[in-house]
């Protein structure tokens, strides 16, 4: 009888420790798994429309390591502006980039022809262009002011809004062009100078030429198209 109840028990010994094991295996396999799909979703690239207001430097930034390119190339019917962006100024950089590749600047024009000053485009009363900058939320840039960066001749730089800006954010959709010949200098540390002009003064010369409205609007719309180089 005793050697039954032996038996009995060391087999219920046997289960148990067999039980435990499976739970503790289990255990594990979860956590492995657990571990498995962290590593897995940090590989997944978030979709560029998430970039949003509260995301924006750390999503462009991310955004510049993953698309490098600093060439660009202003298409209008007066003629092609090539284009080169610095690199120390990474955000910014990053911002023309990302829209430029996703076309959002072919739906608007150069709205402001300041003559012997400055030609500003990224901006239309298209719907598809009010729809976009709804899209990403209107977000904001901080400056990026650089000692060696100034407003030269040919200097592309960032539009923003004066009043209520006491930071002086950029505005993510305009920029503009120095076409003053010696400059616009009092504009340093004002608006961030991301890029400058290396081919197509001429075009911008014809563009000067232009008639515009009390505003500086071109009477006729001057559109545009922009496109990477390299």
């Amino acid at each position: 009888m005793k050697f039954l109840f032996r038996i009995l028990f060391l087999i219920s010994l046997i289960s148990f420790y067999q039980c435990n094991s499976k739970k503790e295996s289990k255990v594990k396999k979860n956590k492995i798994d657990k571990t498995i799909k962290q590593k897995e979703e940090e590989k997944i690239i978030k979709p560029w429309d998430s970039l949003n207001s509260s995301n924006t430097e750390a999503f462009l930034l991310e955004y510049g390591k993953q698309n490098p390119e600093t060439r660009v190339i202003i298409k209008t019917k007066f003629g092609n502006i090539k284009l080169k962006l610095y690199e120390d100024v990474p955000v910014h950089r990053a911002n023309f980039i990302f829209l430029t590749k996703i076309k959002y600047f072919n739906t608007t024009v150069i709205y402001r022809v300041a003559k012997n000053f400055v030609i500003q485009g990224g901006n239309s009363d298209n719907m598809y262009t009010q729809k976009q900058r709804r899209k990403y939320g209107n977000y904001l840039m901080k400056p990026e002011f650089r000692k060696n960066r100034k407003h030269k001749y040919g200097a592309l730089a960032a539009a923003r809004q004066w009043e209520n800006n006491p930071n002086k954010l950029s505005s993510p959709f305009e920029f503009y062009m120095v076409h003053k010949r010696n400059g616009a200098h009092h504009l340093d540390n004002e608006h961030t100078v991301f890029g400058e002009v290396i081919s197509g003064f001429d075009t911008m010369d014809k563009i000067s030429k232009v008639k515009v409205g009390v505003d500086e609007w071109p009477i006729n719309d001057i559109q545009m198209t922009i496109e990477i180089l390299e």
